[in-house]
């Protein structure tokens, strides 16, 4: 079996769609290929985009033309200039980036959360109540307060239980609401971040400017993540977990 055959069979049996870390993952499943390389998942990235009957579906982000029909009846929809504000594709992106931070959570050995209300949308085929590592969300302070972050679309929690990241996927919704909740927890040492379009970086400007959050902007509690950044850093992760040293 080629290595393009492999990775063809490997993205067949994770239902027709997979991102790069799922490919790498599960490619040497398949017994009968040598790669004979030392860098084999610089190679599955090269196959991704160059292999004929795979198509880009987002950054890192791979499906086979033979599934396009099927996946895009699940809401797994390619983003193009013309859908990208379509409800579909909104609500494919609020639980892909959700799931894309419960990986790289867990790719750094931390344990990641997602709000119970979240727990049965999907990333992709699977649950988001299955890729997050806590099932409920640590009792780390006071229960009002504990209560005001399980809305939080991702959280990463450290060794402690403690609250490393907190997270709020803004594709449509007012990024207000989130800096509010971002304001009642500043007490906490976690990160903050907003995670939308480059296209709302300049609201996000706007509103961080309010009296209301004139403490969060002060203190440089609260960061701005693009949807392609982000994509990007998934990538880049991806290629630190595959290095056999890391300076």
């Amino acid at each position: 079996m080629t290595q393009a055959q492999a990775v063809i069979v490997t993205i067949e049996k994770l239902g027709g769609v997979a991102t790069l870390n799922q490919i790498n993952q599960h490619i040497f499943e398949i017994e009968d290929c040598v790669w004979g390389t030392k860098t084999p998942f610089a190679s599955v990235r090269r196959i991704v985009q160059l292999t004929k009957g795979i198509y880009k579906i987002k950054p890192g982000l791979y499906a086979l033309e033979s599934h396009r029909k099927q996946l895009e009846l699940e809401g797994i929809i390619e983003q193009t200039d013309k859908n990208k504000e379509s409800e579909e594709i909104k609500t494919f992106n609020h639980s892909y980036y959700q799931g894309l931070l419960l990986e790289i959570g867990r790719m750094r050995n931390l344990d990641t959360f997602v709000p119970n209300q979240d727990k049965n949308k999907k990333f992709l085929k699977t649950p988001l109540g299955e890729i997050r590592t806590l099932q409920s969300i640590p009792p780390y302070s006071y229960p009002d307060l504990v209560e005001r972050s399980s809305t939080i679309d991702v959280i990463w929690f450290n060794s402690h239980k403690m609250p490393h990241s907190f997270y709020e996927v803004e594709h449509s919704t007012d990024i207000q609401n989130s800096l509010l909740k971002f304001d009642d927890l500043r007490d906490f040492s976690a990160r903050m971040v907003i995670v939308a379009d480059e296209k709302r970086h300049l609201e996000f400007i706007t509103k961080m400017g309010y009296d209301a959050f004139k403490a969060l902007r002060e203190n440089k509690r609260v960061d701005f993540l693009s949807y392609a950044s982000l994509d990007k850093q998934y990538d880049q992760e991806l290629q630190r977990q595959n290095m056999e040293f890391i300076l």
